[in-house]
C-alpha cells in the first residue's frame, strides 16, 4: 500500500510539455541516499501514456525542431549549457545523495555541460547552416555533367530515445542529448532509477531556462517497459547499461523487423597495459600507477571505463600490486561525500554494493588473490551496513588466462593484476576481454606503441597511449572527449557514441540523390558545376550591367553568382621572375632541358602557385566591400601544366553561403576553375571567404 508520504514524493516525469505524476501510483520503489540509507524519492510510472509521449515528440518536437537549422540549435546548446554552469550547484547538491564526492561531479555535471559547449562550436564550425549535411563529394554520373550523384544526410523524422545507466545521471544524458538535437530529432530519456533523480533535476533546469523548443525533451521518471513497443524505423534508441538489458533490447520485435535503429554501450572490461619498456625507474611506472588509481577510485569505480584489467611484466605484477595499494593507502578515505575529508564515495545503490560483493567473490572463487580490500574488508568510519560502502579492491591471479578475469565485471572499485611475458602475450590478454570501450598502452618507445595498436586495435574502441609527454596534459583514460567516439566492438556493445559530428549523423538518415546539377543544388545549398550561373565579367561589371559577386553583401549574394576573367598571357619572363622572388627554383620551372625530359611537362611550365596568384588578380574586385577577409583555399589540385605562352581564365562561382548566426558576417565559399586557351581545365580549387551580411556593415 502507498502512503501519503510517499504519494508526495513521486519523482515526476516530462511529458508533452508539462510535469507529472500519477494520480493512483502503484509498483512505487523507493530511491535511497547511497551513504545513509535514508529516502530521497519514490518512482512510479503508472498510467503513463508512452504512445502519446512518443507521438509528441513525433509531431511538435520534429516540427519545433524543424524551425531551425543546424547553427542555430547549436547556439542554443550554447545557450543550455550556459545556463546549466550557472545553476550547476543545484546537481552537485543533489549527486551528494549518489555518493559521488565533488571530484566524482567534475566527470558527470561538468563533463556534460562541456559536451553542450563542444558539439556548439563543431555544430557551427564544421556544418552548414542548414538541415542537409553533403558526405562526401559529388559522383559524374555521365559524361556531359548532365547527370550526378550525391550522398546527403538530412533528420530523421523520429524521436531518440536513450535509456541511461545509473553512473553518470547527467553526462550519460546530454552525452546522448548534445547530438540528437543538434542533428533534429527530439529526445526522450530514461534514466536508471537509482539516481535519475539527478537527470531530473537537471532537464528540470533545462525546461526552466526557457530555450529548449517545444517537444524537445521529455523525461520518463521510472519505468518504461513497453516503451519500444510504440517505435519504427523512424526512431533511435541509444542504450547504455548491462549487456544482458541490451540483449533483451535488441530481440525486441520492433527493433528485429520493425527497424528500430538501435546501439549499445555495454559492460566492458577495460584493460591498463604496462610495456616493457615501462620499468620501475621511469616516468611512465609513476604515470601507470597514478591512472589505475584514478580509475578505480573515481565515481567509487561505477564507470564503464573504469580499469578492470592491469595488465603488466610478469617480474613487474609484485611491484604493481604494491604500488597501486600505497597510493591507496595514502589517497582514500572512504564515507559519505559530504563529509570533510572523505575522497571516494559509496556506490550508488546498496543493490549495486550487494552485486560487486558477488562478482568479487566469483572472481576470488575463480583462483583470484585479494591483495587489498576484498569483500569483509574494514570501510573504516563508511558503515557499510546503512550505506553501500565498498572497499578498493586488488586482486591478483597466478594465471593470467583465468576465464573469469576477462568475463566477470565488479563494476565497484575493483580491478586484477595480471602478469603477461611478452608484448605478443599481453595483446592476448587484453583481446580476451572480447571487446573493450578503451585501453591504456604506457610506453616511451615508438616500435612497441606500433605493435600494440596493430594488436589491440580492432578489439577496442579507443586506445589512450600514455607516457612522460603528456603524462600531465592527458584527460586520462576513463574520460571519453566529445571530439572521439565512444563505444567499442564485441562485448562492449559495438556502438559508437559522440565522436563530434559523427555523432550527429548517427541521428541523420544518408541518402544517395541522383538528379540534374541545378535540382541538387535547390536540394543541398551547395551550387554544381552545370548548374544555372548569373555571370558577370570585368567589362559587364565597369560598365553598369552586372555587378561583380565581390560587391554584394550576404543579403545579395546568390548561389551560382558567378564572375568570368579575360584571358592572361604566361610568358617566360613571368615564369623566372616568380623563380628568383620566391626561391623556388625546381628543375621544371628553370631547365629548359629537364623540364622537357619530365614526363608529365612539355618544357619549362608555370609554378602552381603562380597560377593561383594571377587567378586572385584575375578575380578580385579591389576596393572595400563587403568581402572582408580571404581565409584559405580548400581542394587545390593542379591538373593541366602551364607553359610559356599559354594562356589561363579564372571562373569563380558562389558555391555555399553559410551566414553565422552570432556574427554580422557569414562565410561563402567559391568554386574557382582555371582554363587554358583550349578550353582544358588547369586547376580547381576553392576560396573560402569572410562576407558582410549587410554593405555599408550595420
Amino acid at each position: 500500500m502507498v502512503t501519503q508520504t510517499q504519494t508526495q514524493t513521486i519523482l515526476p516525469s516530462y511529458l508533452q510539455g508539462t510535469w507529472w505524476t500519477p494520480q493512483d501510483p502503484g509498483g512505487v520503489t523507493e530511491v535511497l541516499d547511497a551513504s545513509t540509507g535514508e529516502v530521497v524519492t519514490c518512482v512510479s510510472t503508472q498510467g503513463l501514456d508512452l504512445r502519446a509521449a512518443v507521438d509528441f515528440a513525433r509531431t511538435t518536437g520534429q516540427r519545433s525542431l524543424g524551425e531551425s537549422t543546424l547553427h542555430e540549435r547549436a547556439l542554443l546548446l550554447k545557450q543550455l549549457a550556459q545556463y546549466l554552469t550557472e545553476h550547476k550547484q543545484v546537481l552537485y547538491d543533489v549527486s551528494y545523495r549518489t555518493g559521488s564526492t565533488l571530484k566524482d561531479h567534475f566527470f558527470d555535471v561538468d563533463g556534460g555541460i562541456g559536451t553542450l559547449f563542444t558539439f556548439s562550436s563543431k555544430g557551427r564550425r564544421e556544418l552548414p547552416n542548414a538541415n542537409v549535411i553533403i558526405d562526401g563529394s559529388v559522383e559524374q554520373l555521365s559524361k556531359d555533367g548532365s547527370f550526378l550523384g550525391e550522398h546527403v544526410y538530412s533528420r530523421m523524422p523520429g524521436v531518440a530515445v536513450q535509456i541511461n545507466a545509473f553512473n553518470f545521471p547527467v553526462w550519460g544524458f546530454l552525452e546522448k542529448f548534445a547530438p540528437s538535437f543538434l542533428a533534429g530529432m527530439p529526445t526522450i530519456v530514461k534514466p536508471a532509477t537509482p539516481t535519475g533523480y539527478v537527470t531530473e533535476a537537471c532537464v528540470r533546469l533545462m525546461v526552466d531556462s526557457g530555450i529548449l523548443p517545444e517537444g524537445s525533451l521529455q523525461l520518463i521518471s521510472g519505468s518504461a517497459r513497453e516503451l519500444l513497443d510504440h517505435l519504427d524505423y523512424r526512431d533511435h534508441v541509444a542504450f547504455t547499461g548491462s549487456a544482458g538489458t541490451a540483449r533483451t533490447l535488441r530481440n525486441h520485435d520492433n527493433v528485429i523487423h520493425g527497424g528500430v535503429r538501435f546501439t549499445a554501450e555495454t559492460d566492458s572490461l577495460n584493460a591498463a597495459i604496462l610495456a616493457p619498456d615501462a620499468t620501475v625507474d621511469t616516468p611512465e611506472f609513476e604515470a601507470f600507477i597514478k591512472a589505475v588509481f584514478v580509475e578505480i577510485t573515481s565515481k567509487a569505480g561505477q564507470k564503464c571505463t573504469a580499469i578492470r584489467r592491469v595488465i603488466v611484466p610478469q617480474d613487474l605484477v609484485e611491484d604493481v600490486v604494491a604500488a597501486v595499494a600505497e597510493r591507496v593507502r595514502q589517497k582514500v578515505v572512504i564515507g559519505d561525500p559530504r563529509a570533510e575529508g572523505v575522497t571516494m564515495g559509496a556506490l550508488a545503490s546498496k543493490e549495486q554494493q550487494a552485486e560487486v560483493r558477488g562478482a568479487v567473490e566469483r572472481l576470488v572463487a575463480a583462483g583470484g588473490a585479494v591483495r587489498l580490500g576484498g569483500p569483509e574488508a574494514d570501510t573504516g568510519d563508511a558503515d557499510a551496513e546503512t550505506g553501500a560502502f565498498f572497499p578498493v579492491t586488488v586482486l591478483s591471479f597466478e594465471n593470467p588466462r583465468t576465464p573469469e578475469v576477462h568475463f566477470v565485471e565488479a563494476f565497484g572499485p575493483v580491478t586484477s593484476v595480471l602478469g603477461y611475458l611478452d608484448v605478443d602475450d599481453a595483446v592476448h590478454l587484453a583481446a580476451l576481454g572480447g571487446g573493450s570501450l578503451v585501453a591504456t598502452v604506457c610506453t616511451n618507445d615508438g616500435p612497441t606503441a606500433a605493435r600494440f595498436a596493430a594488436g589491440i586495435s580492432a578489439h577496442h574502441g579507443r586506445v589512450h597511449y600514455l607516457n612522460r609527454q603528456d603524462a600531465r596534459t592527458s584527460t586520462g583514460h576513463g574520460s571519453p572527449m566529445p571530439h572521439l567516439i565512444h563505444g567499442g566492438p564485441g562485448r562492449a556493445g559495438g556502438g559508437e557514441e559522440l565522436g563530434g559530428i559523427r555523432g550527429v549523423k548517427h541521428y541523420m538518415q544518408r541518402t544517395a540523390l541522383q538528379g540534374p546539377p541545378d535540382i541538387l543544388t535547390a536540394i543541398t545549398g551547395v551550387w554544381y558545376a552545370g548548374a544555372t550561373a548569373r555571370t558577370v565579367t570585368r567589362q559587364s561589371a565597369e560598365d553598369g550591367t552586372g555587378m561583380h559577386p565581390f560587391r554584394k553583401s550576404l543579403a545579395d549574394l546568390r548561389i551560382g553568382d558567378q564572375f568570368a576573367s579575360q584571358l592572361r598571357t604566361v610568358t617566360l619572363q613571368d615564369i623566372t621572375d616568380f623563380a628568383t622572388t620566391t626561391g623556388d627554383t625546381f628543375y621544371a620551372h628553370t631547365d629548359e632541358d629537364a623540364a622537357t625530359a619530365n614526363p608529365f611537362f612539355p618544357r619549362r611550365v608555370a609554378h602552381g602557385y603562380l597560377l593561383v596568384s594571377w587567378a586572385a588578380g584575375l578575380f578580385v574586385d579591389p576596393a572595400p566591400g563587403p568581402v572582408l577577409a580571404n581565409y584559405g583555399l580548400e581542394n587545390l589540385r593542379f591538373i593541366t601544366p602551364v607553359t610559356y605562352d599559354d594562356e589561363i581564365r579564372v571562373t569563380l562561382t558562389a558555391k555555399q553561403i553559410t551566414p553565422r548566426v552570432t556574427d554580422e558576417y557569414g562565410e561563402v565559399r567559391w568554386d574557382a576553375v582555371l582554363h587554358n586557351q583550349h578550353e582544358e581545365i588547369v586547376a580547381t580549387y576553392d576560396v573560402l571567404t569572410l562576407v558582410a551580411k549587410t554593405w555599408p556593415a550595420g
